[in-house]
């Protein structure tokens, strides 16, 4: 009886039956948009649709959308990124800290990038600084336990990182964060500081270029594993526009070349544009139903949707043994948030609006400077947690997932009972207001 049942299926999918990961997309987008459908073209106002619960409810499944969209899009852009990568002959984790972490963090660059558009003040680039603060915890925490569970429930192996990545990559990041810190303790924000963050990225690509590490144990040919048949039939098209298979839609089976590579990025990077856009607007309006800040909903949510593609990619490059790739995406791209991320939209914005600056009320260095330094003391736990043991292992994951969930906790107290961790917010005010004392801007 299961023989018959498994045939059948077979039978169905091949008859171009959708799969139930496009069905689910389908579903979502429709719960999302027939409600506004319905309200533009009959001018109905549905009692429901107007509660608070029913905002919220949209407005996370607007989220999910978005992290589905941001997921697909990563797809393409990996495949182009390892295209551009090897004609470029990256080694050593270098690959993993540039054009995988570029890539993979575009989604807090546009989200930054977007809050500053939607808010156009500092609590924009308050978002901004929530969603990358969220983001780096995210990349320091879960992306290494993750794949070191990965590993070892998929392969039966253990990760192994070249101590030199994880002290190359570890402290140039703590670094950029105390610099960050130090930024922020200003009375406004001008185009001045995004130019310094700027060129602390440079300087971290320059270091890059100086300091190569090979990988010791990689199989590329584990990525034969992912090769699907390309269909170019009517029923393969339908399902790979529902499923957002960009490979299907703009490769359709042909030899990677610099036109064909070039062509899915673009398309990968206007798809998390367009999410991430709608991620910084739906986060804002989540903030305001739930009446906390948008800095405290783009840490949560914001942060963990723009970090999908920085998962997959780690995974992916773990499971072919490309540890180093794997760690030093998750910490580059931290590097990258701070550095470009942050500092590109405050250089563009404040620039395009005739050198204005952006000020800072105390209201807002208060929530975004305590985590910042929470987000220094948990980067260099996460370092300590990375180094201490030649071996990534199970128990580093335990103790990484539960420094996260410590996180989160201390977030939402914050925002629903600030006055249960009054005494941990004075030592971060006290941390806080030490380096901003450095500050000579």
């Amino acid at each position: 009886m299961q023989d018959v049942l498994e045939n059948t299926t077979n039978e169905k999918d091949k008859k171009g039956t959708l799969p139930i990961k496009s069905i689910a997309i389908t579903v979502m987008l429709m719960l999302l948009f027939v409600p506004s459908v319905m309200n533009l073209i009959f001018h109905v106002e549905l009692a429901v649709f107007n509660s608070i619960f029913s905002n919220i409810i949209q407005s996370l499944i607007v989220i999910l959308v978005t992290c589905l969209m941001i997921w697909k899009a990563s797809d393409g852009f990996e495949l182009a990124s390892d295209y551009f990568g090897d004609k470029l002959n990256m080694e050593g984790g270098v690959k993993g800290a540039t054009i995988n972490a570029v890539g993979s963090s575009l989604p807090e660059l546009f989200t930054t990038f977007f809050f500053l558009v939607v808010l156009k003040d500092a609590r924009g680039f308050a978002g901004g600084l929530g969603t990358t603060a969220g983001s780096a915890v995210f990349n320091s925490m879960i992306i290494p336990a993750v794949v070191i569970l990965a590993v070892a429930f998929s392969l039966g192996k253990t990760v192994i990182v070249n101590p030199k990545v994880i002290l190359r990559d570890g402290l140039f990041l703590i670094s950029a964060e105390l610099i960050l810190i130090v930024l922020l303790n200003s009375t406004a924000l001008t185009w001045v500081h995004g130019l310094i963050l700027m060129l602390v990225y440079g300087v971290y690509i320059f270091i890059l270029k100086k300091v190569k590490i090979k990988d010791e144990d990689s199989d590329d040919d584990d990525d034969d594993d992912d090769d699907e048949e390309y269909d170019g039939s009517r029923n393969g098209l339908i399902r790979a526009i529902f499923t957002l298979d960009l490979e299907a839609l703009i490769v359709k089976g042909r030899e990677l070349d610099n036109r064909i590579a070039g062509t899915l990025l673009f398309v990968a990077v206007l798809i998390m544009g367009a999410a991430c856009y709608s991620l910084a607007y739906v986060c804002e309006s989540l903030g305001h139903e739930l009446g906390i800040s948008s800095f405290i909903v783009a840490i949560i949510f914001a942060a963990a949707a723009t970090s999908v593609p920085d998962t997959i990619l780690s995974i992916k490059d773990a499971k072919n043994g490309n540890y180093n790739d794997a760690v030093a995406n998750a910490l580059g791209s931290n590097i990258f948030d701070i550095c470009f991320a942050l500092g590109f939209p405050l250089f563009v914005y404040t620039l395009a609006n005739g050198g204005v600056s952006i000020p800072i009320q105390p209201e807002d260095n208060d929530i975004v400077g305590q985590f910042r330094v929470l987000l220094l003391l948990l980067t260099v736990t996460a370092f300590l947690i990375y180094y201490i043991g030649k071996k990534m292992t199970k128990v580093k994951a335990v103790l990484l997932l539960s420094v996260y969930g410590i996180f989160i906790a201390y977030t939402l107290a914050y925002a629903y009972n600030p006055e249960s961790i009054s005494g941990i917010q004075a030592v971060l005010f006290k941390i806080n207001s030490v380096l901003g004392n450095l500050n000579f801007l």
